[in-house]
């Protein structure tokens, strides 16, 4: 193995949890009248709560709170009650590289609470060493502070970490931390900045297994 570890983003890589979120908000953009900016909504996915707040205060200004409490309670009625479907060629990669000995750890911009509850409740949870969340770091992605503690916390250096992510926020962090990266889109496409980056883009989980295997 080229790499001693594997760290996985949560939202939009190991569960189909963005398009829920988008909808939710959406719903709390028309329940409290206020529009819904697709390009700023966008513009958020990846980053932890406090980004998030900076992007919509600029927005939304006052409106901000209520709209925040609507999208809130509604989204956590979703997803700390049922399961979020597993995105595909997620089991198929964990159960590899637990057969190969390598650990694995979430770094995740989600709050520690909510991202225990949704690991638990799509059966992900014993799959992992250690969870880092976007509550326990100073600043979000995509600053590179989440990937470096999740890799302190296993023991390994980041150069040596394989990182998985969904977003470009994600991918910056990640390229950052100087792990090798694989961007798999969710709701985002990579532009051109983050192409440039020369991380690797693949459709699915399923595709970057194959390529593990053969490599």
């Amino acid at each position: 193995m080229k790499f001693q570890a594997a760290i996985f983003d949560m939202d939009g890589l190991l569960l189909d949890t963005e398009r829920v979120c988008m909808r939710v908000f959406k719903q709390a953009c028309a329940t409290v009248g206020q529009p819904f900016y697709e390009d700023v909504y966008l513009s958020i996915i990846g980053r932890n709560s406090a980004g998030i707040e900076t992007i919509f205060l600029q927005a939304y200004g006052e409106h901000y709170e209520a709209l925040h409490a609507e999208w809130r309670v509604n989204y956590d009625a979703i997803v700390k009650h049922q399961a979020i479907p597993v995105k595909q060629g997620v089991i198929e990669l964990l159960n590899w590289l637990k057969e190969n000995g390598i650990p694995t750890a979430v770094a995740t911009s989600t709050h520690r609470e909510v991202a225990t509850i949704k690991l638990q409740l799509a059966g992900l949870d014993h799959y992992f060493d250690n969870l880092t969340c976007g509550c326990e770091v100073s600043h979000g992605k995509p600053d590179p502070e989440i990937y470096l503690l999740a890799a302190s916390r296993l023991n390994v250096e980041p150069t040596q970490c394989i990182a998985f992510e969904d977003s470009n926020n994600g991918v910056r962090s990640a390229v950052a931390a100087h792990m090798t990266t694989y961007q798999i889109p969710d709701l985002v496409e990579p532009c051109d900045e983050i192409k440039a980056l020369g991380h690797a883009i693949m459709p699915s989980l399923t595709d970057v297994l194959a390529y593990l295997k053969q490599s």
